[in-house]
């Protein structure tokens, strides 16, 4: 079992995972890997040299072609292990490639969800995203995530789920058709299990007064 699935509830799911973009490591790729890839190059071309310039030209050139490739690749793989989820719950952001830190915001407290996209983010489908939130952190911010359309929709879409379901639990609840109609929608989504559903329905109806 990985980490994730460490950090869900009993009955909780991903329903949409994302990273950042693979832009983001444009950066180090061109601060780190090409300086290394320059480096190994004088390694290499050092072996071409006559005795005694041969050994000590390579040994220097792969020494410091070590320090950029290491850089770059501690770049990936923080790249890598940092990952955004919209669980059935809640929303979660995991760093960290040894030590980890985890930071989620209940979908009932979300208030609301900023998106913000510039031309090269439409272009190469990433973006910003701000959760608004009424806990104390009061605003996540997600910076150049990989297709944010999709994450906020689904967000936004189990939160009004959320909503029905909660809706459900409370009295007055409306037409018994509707609130039946409701009931099947959250065990179709996975939200209710089958025994949830049949304690419901009947808890329903005996509240509607159909016994």
């Amino acid at each position: 079992m990985g980490y994730i699935e460490h950090l869900l509830g009993e009955n909780e799911r991903v329903l949409f995972q994302t990273r950042q973009h693979p832009l983001v490591l444009l950066r180090p790729v061109l601060g780190y890997g090409i300086p290394a890839g320059v480096l190994i190059g004088l390694a290499i071309a050092g072996g071409f040299l006559s005795p005694p310039f041969t050994l000590p030209m390579v040994i220097a050139g792969l020494a410091l072609a070590a320090i950029p490739l290491t850089l770059l690749i501690r770049s990936m793989l923080r790249w890598w292990n940092e990952v955004y989820l919209v669980t059935t719950r809640r929303v979660v952001q995991v760093e960290g490639i040894l030590n980890k830190n985890v930071f989620d915001s209940s979908l009932e407290k979300v208030n609301d969800v900023v998106l913000r996209q510039s031309l090269w983010g439409r272009l190469f489908n990433y973006g910003d995203i701000e959760i608004l939130t009424g806990s104390e952190i009061g605003v996540n911010r997600l910076n150049r995530i990989a297709d944010p359309l999709r994450f906020k929709q689904v967000m936004l879409d189990q939160k009004a789920m959320l909503g029905e379901r909660q809706g459900l639990e409370s009295p007055g609840g409306g037409e018994l058709e509707v609130l039946l109609a409701q009931l099947e929608t959250l065990r179709r989504s996975g939200l209710l299990s089958d025994q949830e559903f049949e304690e419901k329905k009947q808890a329903l109806l005996k509240r509607m007064g159909h016994n």
